[in-house]
C-alpha cells in the first residue's frame, strides 16, 4: 500500500526543461559558427549572444561568467577585440573588395582572386599582361587593371601588410636564341616588371618581396594548351602573418 501511495503522490517529471535546453544548444551552435568564421563576426553580434545567454539564466551557471566583464576583459583581451581576429576581418574585407574590383577580369579569366596558406592571392594571367617570351607589360591593354590593383594595395583595409610578387611559367623551354637563359629569368623579370609599375603609381616599395619560380609550381596540367596558359601567371599576394 505504501508503495502504491508513493507512486500516486508524485506525477511524471515535466518536460519544460527541454525548451530551455534546446534554446541553449541553438545559441551554442550559433556561437561556434561565428567563432569558426571571425571575418563575419562583430562586437555587436558577440554582445547579442551574451545577452541571450543571460536572459536564459546561463550567466548564473558555472562557467557562464566567461562572457561577462572579468580579468581578461580588463586586460582588453575580449573575443571581439583579439588582434588576430581584427587582422582576419581586414583580410576578409580586402578579399571582398578585390572580387568586386576585378569582377569583369575574373569573368574573362584575366584575373583570379583566391586565398590560400600564403594569404590573399591576385593572379594575373601572363598571356593578358605580357607578349610571349617577353617581360614587358602590355600597358595599353592592362593599365586600368594595374591601377585598380595599386588602389587595393594602398587601401586602409590592408595597411601594414606585406606583399609578394611571384612569377610562374609553363614547362616549355625558352628560345635559346631569345633574351632569356631559362624560365627562371623570365618568371623573375615579369615579377620585377609588375613591381616597378606598382611602385611607380605609389605603392610603397619596401612592402614588397619578389620571386621567380619558373615552371616548378604549376596549378594545372602542362600537357594541355589550356593548362599551360593557367600556369603562365604572376601572383600578387597580400601575405598572411606567417608568411612575412
Amino acid at each position: 500500500m505504501a508503495r502504491k501511495k508513493r507512486e500516486s503522490g508524485g506525477g511524471p517529471a515535466g518536460n519544460e526543461w527541454l525548451t530551455t535546453y534546446s534554446d541553449m544548444v541553438t545559441l551554442m551552435l550559433c556561437f561556434f559558427a561565428i567563432m569558426f568564421n571571425p571575418d563575419e563576426s562583430s562586437s555587436a553580434q558577440m554582445q547579442q549572444i551574451a545577452a541571450s545567454m543571460n536572459t536564459m539564466g546561463l550567466g548564473a551557471m558555472a562557467g557562464g561568467n566567461t562572457l561577462s566583464a572579468g580579468r581578461m576583459a580588463d586586460l582588453g583581451n575580449t573575443i571581439a577585440t583579439l588582434p588576430s581576429m581584427e587582422r582576419g576581418r581586414m583580410l576578409g574585407t580586402a578579399l571582398r573588395k578585390a572580387v568586386s574590383l576585378f569582377n569583369p577580369e575574373i569573368r574573362s579569366n584575366k584575373v583570379r582572386v583566391t586565398h590560400d596558406e600564403r594569404g590573399l592571392v591576385i593572379t594575373l594571367a601572363s598571356d593578358a599582361f605580357f607578349r610571349p617570351a617577353s617581360a614587358r607589360i602590355n600597358i595599353e591593354e592592362t593599365r586600368d587593371i594595374l591601377l585598380r590593383l595599386g588602389t587595393l594595395l594602398a587601401s586602409e583595409e590592408i595597411r601594414g601588410r606585406k606583399f609578394r610578387i611571384e612569377g610562374h611559367t609553363d614547362q616549355v623551354a625558352v628560345d635559346p636564341d631569345g633574351p632569356w637563359e631559362s624560365n627562371w629569368e623570365l618568371s623573375t623579370a615579369r615579377s620585377i616588371a609588375v613591381l616597378h609599375y606598382l611602385t611607380d603609381i605609389g605603392v610603397e616599395e619596401n612592402r614588397f618581396q619578389v620571386a621567380g619560380f619558373a615552371d616548378t609550381m604549376p596549378v594545372a596540367d602542362n600537357s594541355t594548351a589550356e593548362g599551360r596558359a593557367y600556369n603562365r601567371r604572376v601572383d600578387v599576394i597580400i601575405l598572411d602573418e606567417g608568411h612575412l
